[in-house]
């Protein structure tokens, strides 16, 4: 039996609850509550006898998340701190992008998929507490309900780029981004939902089995094994050389291109030799490369490298044929840094 309510179809809320000796038709009802109305608790169902309610909070208690803290940026962006229903703290962003109007044009929301992260990348926060436990599907969408709410704004795209790898928590991210993609929950569109992994080869192939077109990003930060090694040192078992071949084999099969996220970092991975490794590291892939200065992260020595080196790296890239952006850190006054917001609030809490 699934362990979470939304993991069910109309169908098999109807058959389940008939099985208890319900009408058929207060399936329907849990299902609209559950993925029309996301509600937080049995208590909003109102229109459910409490006898229902109760059975359904004994059998299938909801993980409801609780905002702890919420930080506004000046550019609209929204920085979230949830507390878990076992009191472990993650977090959520919202990213708007206006109209001339000033009316939402799109809302991007960025989602965590683990709680801390087993990564251990010098450049991120969540890195440094490792990890504590995988999120459950429900967790995961409860990030977007919140901030959809909050909003008050359809969501239109999501990015799995939050603290955690959602690689090494696939089966839980792919029912969260199935429930999300669909018709009769939030109906945002495959190729507007973005996975972002650290370059895990085995599961890149697996995502390139999987029928629906959700989009993948990686995260690249050097295109030189030993400086990749030192920027992000659990990810050295995956050789770049391996790693290429699996993106190629992925784009062969999809026809979608890759985004590389490459965080240009003064001193460490942004001098002309990266960049030529870059440039060759791409050639014969279908690619973007997105690039982005680093978040200056408390007690790291890490700085963003020069507006010029990145403009030089952009018209290089681009110069070879190669599609490249340069995209400015969002919320980068309301501690921008991956787990920076949250970790603070844990130390406020101890």
């Amino acid at each position: 039996m699934n362990n979470e309510l939304i993991k069910f179809s109309e169908d098999e809320l109807c058959t389940l609850l008939a099985s208890w000796g319900y009408p058929r038709f207060r399936g329907k009802q849990v299902f609209e509550w559950v993925h029309h109305h996301h509600a937080s608790s049995f208590d909003e169902m109102s229109n459910l006898p409490k006898d229902l309610r109760k059975r359904l909070a004994d059998e299938f208690p909801l993980n409801a998340i609780a905002l702890l803290d919420r930080q506004v940026s000046q550019d609209g962006t929204r920085k979230y701190v949830v507390r878990l229903s076992d009191g472990t703290l993650v977090e959520t962003v919202g990213m708007p992008v206006f109209k001339k109007d000033g009316s939402i044009d799109r809302l991007t929301v960025c989602v965590s998929s683990q709680v801390g992260c087993p990564m251990a990348c010098r450049f991120c926060a969540t890195g440094r507490e490792g990890l504590t436990r995988n999120l459950e599907a429900s967790e995961i969408i409860a990030q977007v309900a919140l901030v959809q709410k909050d909003f008050k704004n359809r969501v239109s795209n999501i990015v799995v780029m939050g603290q955690g790898e959602p690689f090494l928590n696939y089966e839980e991210v792919l029912s969260a981004l199935r429930i999300l993609n669909s018709s009769q929950d939030f109906n945002i569109g495959a190729r507007h939902i973005t996975i972002s992994t650290c370059g895990l080869i085995t599961g890149i192939n697996r995502f390139a089995e999987e029928p629906e077109q959700f989009t993948l990003a990686v995260s690249l930060h050097s295109a030189i094994q030993r400086k990749r090694d030192a920027l992000m040192p659990n990810v050295s078992q995956q050789p770049l050389p391996l790693l290429k071949e699996a993106l190629r084999a992925y784009t062969q099969k999809t026809n979608r291109r890759v985004t590389f996220e490459y965080l240009l970092i003064e001193g460490a991975n942004d001098s002309e030799e990266d960049l030529q490794a870059l440039i060759e590291f791409c050639e014969g892939l279908l690619c973007h490369v997105n690039l982005l200065p680093v978040n200056t992260v408390d007690g790291s020595p890490l700085k963003p490298s020069s507006e010029e080196t990145a403009n030089h790296w952009v018209t290089s890239l681009s110069s070879h044929g190669i599609e490249t952006s340069f995209r400015r850190s969002r919320g980068s006054d309301i501690d921008g840094a991956c787990g920076q917001l949250k970790n603070k609030m844990k130390r406020v809490q101890d």
